[in-house]
């Protein structure tokens, strides 16, 4: 059995709710850098569009007629107005949209990257657990009081203008999203879709509704048998 690790789980008014252990497997993992460089450049180059595009010859308008005769004029021959050498021509060697960017990882591979990320902010003090972070309706002042009650358990959370806090919700919640959406340095995801760009981007980690949250990242950090293994036991 896996080691756990005790930490505070905070109310919205930001005091000590209770506690909860996180499993080693998450959140005790060693720090691999180079695993995580690899991860991070596969999923932004995954991001990609490749949306720069020239024409070449045959994509460009015109060109169906010999511009002239191709001896007794004096002039150079051609045979098309859509040469790269005219104005108005197809483009050599410019870039095309057809450039595939993607870089293919393994899922272990991505497992460990996250567990490695999630245990290096744990072991740095920038994860935060919340017993429940809810709202009855959108509404950016009760965002504001979150954060502002966060502040006595980690100083700068609601001061820090640029990629302050990533909160993690174990379901979608309209009202929360919607709630902290004018917060430019507050982005709202979901647990199962937590990824190591966004973790690294993000000073601070708030995570809601803890004992949900941590069966789910367990689950994304098991390797492929272990998943299998914990399906068969639900």
């Amino acid at each position: 059995m896996s080691k756990k690790l005790e930490v505070s789980v905070y109310a919205a008014d930001g005091k000590e709710a209770s506690t909860v252990a996180l499993p080693e497997a998450v959140f005790g993992a060693s720090w691999n850098a180079d695993l995580v460089h690899e991860v991070v450049v596969a999923q932004q180059s995954n991001a990609r569009g490749g949306n720069a595009h020239t024409k070449d010859r045959s994509e460009v308008r015109g060109g169906g007629k010999k511009p002239w005769r191709q001896k007794g004029t004096g002039r150079a021959r051609h045979g098309s107005r859509r040469s790269p050498i005219w104005t108005g021509g197809g483009v050599t060697f410019g870039p095309r949209n057809e450039k595939d960017y993607s870089k293919k990882t393994n899922a272990n591979a991505r497992a460990k990257a996250l567990a490695s990320v999630l245990s290096k902010k744990h072991t740095d003090g920038e994860v935060i657990f919340m017993s429940e972070l809810t709202f009855s309706e959108p509404k950016t002042a009760e965002a504001k009081k979150v954060l502002s009650a966060l502040e006595s358990v980690k100083e700068g959370i609601a001061s820090k203008k640029n990629n302050a806090v990533l909160i993690a919700l174990t379901a979608r919640d309209e009202a929360v999203e919607k709630s902290f959406r004018n917060f430019g340095n507050v982005h709202v995801t979901q647990v199962k879709d937590m990824n190591v760009v966004d973790l690294l981007t993000y000073k601070y980690v708030v995570v809601a509704k803890p004992a949900d949250a941590l069966e789910v990242l367990e689950r994304r950090v098991a390797t492929k048998q272990a998943r299998k293994a914990m399906t068969a036991n639900t």
